[in-house]
């Protein structure tokens, strides 16, 4: 039987759970998550009690430690300090992957919080659908769901989606089809949302990962995308073929935006490789930057994470980002073929995870999403899932009768 200071232990870390689990799955409201997230954050000395698995999870203090310290050294060095300084509080948002390992301590955890958020994005998904009842669904005004612009709410899909897949492929529960019809109904749902999007990045992004997914559990289905991609021309409607095939139109109007940005990025890069031109500045001196023949004189950004980060604060920058998104990929990987491949108990949290990271970086070679707190917040739990789950696997020795 317990003792009393167990069960208030227990009591702490479950609040600690629920707390974090919230702030992810209110991501659809960034003012509310942002609220719980600093509540877990005030919360943090009375919910987590047990010692911190630092040396479980080197890679991930050491990327973090770095990228917030190069993060720290672009703001002084920015050509507009003042521009970088109110800029400073992505190391609110990157937070949310410090306290995930303290927080997330069972693979149950993990498994909560992946299907609270296949759950959120399915409802989701389902009110931008019903946007087509009120005007939305064309090029020119996309559904969006309760977000703010089309591809945030694309790109929060696109990681769900994802993690849903390999739940759905590896998920050690089949058969079982009824009790996991739900998750077809959501795979159905999520992903019409996102071919409504007309978002091009997203949909390359779960190209890639798809076909990496084939590579790694049937090879052979990859002979029968020539097919499918054919059927899709045949039966698809015409404005959503034409959004397809104009990825590779060059004289798309948006696609030479981008080689423009591209150039200007490139420039902004070889001017100061360091430190960059500042976070939040790109978009006050793209002008001074742009080809002449840039479509437009202002931008918002770059439209492609990887460059952004480069432009904004210099290539060491970039080195800490890659080397946070390679390291959870590969402990994710080699944890995969570790406890078994396919057959192993938690398969479809490492792939699930793996395929999510990989989806967000491809689509983030054309849109800034790791600019975009929302879409940022719900990549960070992907990268944090393998972490989680390698330092949470010396509690799993020790039941928890009753805990989540």
């Amino acid at each position: 039987m317990a003792s009393p200071a167990e069960v208030a232990e227990r009591r702490r870390e479950r609040i600690g759970f629920l707390l974090y689990a919230a702030s992810v799955a209110s991501i659809f409201s960034l003012a509310i998550s942002n609220v719980i997230l600093g509540l877990n954050l005030l919360a943090l000395p009375w919910t987590h009690r047990r010692p911190v698995p630092w040396g479980r999870t080197p890679a991930l203090w050491v990327f973090l430690g770095l990228y917030v310290l190069l993060y720290g050294s672009a703001i002084l060095a920015s050509y507009e300090l003042g521009v970088s300084a109110r800029g400073a509080t992505e190391v609110f948002t990157l937070s949310s992957l410090f306290i995930a390992p303290l927080l997330l301590r069972r693979e149950r955890q993990v498994r909560w919080v992946v299907d609270a958020l296949v759950v959120v994005a399915t409802l989701l998904a389902c009110q931008g659908l019903s946007q087509y009842l009120f005007g939305y669904g064309d090029i020119d005004r996309r559904i969006r769901g309760p977000f703010s612009t089309y591809m945030t709410f694309s790109g929060f899909l696109l990681i769900c989606d994802l993690l849903l897949v390999g739940s759905m492929v590896y998920t050690r529960r089949w058969p079982g089809f009824w009790r996991n019809f739900w998750r077809w109904g959501a795979l159905l749902v999520i992903n019409a949302a996102l071919l409504g999007s007309y978002t091009r990045n997203a949909w390359v992004g779960l190209i890639v990962a798809l076909t990496v997914l084939a590579l790694i559990r049937a090879p052979r289905l990859l002979l029968a995308s020539v097919p499918a991609a054919v059927i899709f021309i045949v039966v698809a409607p015409v404005p959503l073929v034409h959004r397809v095939t104009s990825i590779f139109n060059p004289r798309d109007i948006s696609n030479y935006d981008r080689i423009c940005m591209f150039k200007a990025g490139l420039t902004m890069v070889g001017e100061r490789p360091l430190f960059g031109i500042g976070p939040d500045v790109v978009r006050h001196r793209y002008a001074l930057y742009r080809p002449p023949s840039a479509p437009r004189y202002n931008v918002p950004h770059l439209h492609n994470s990887m460059l952004q980060l480069a432009a904004e604060r210099g290539l060491p920058a970039l080195a800490s980002y890659l080397g946070l998104t390679l390291a959870s990929m590969g402990l994710a990987w080699r944890r995969f073929r570790l406890e078994g491949g396919t057959s192993g108990p938690r398969a479809d949290l490492w792939i699930g995870a793996l395929l999510a990271i990989l989806a967000f970086n491809v689509a983030g070679l054309f849109e800034n999403n790791w600019g975009d707190a929302e879409v940022q917040r719900t990549a960070l739990f992907a990268l944090a899932i393998p972490f989680c789950l390698v330092a949470a696997e010396p509690d799993e020795e020790r039941p928890r009768t009753g805990d989540i």
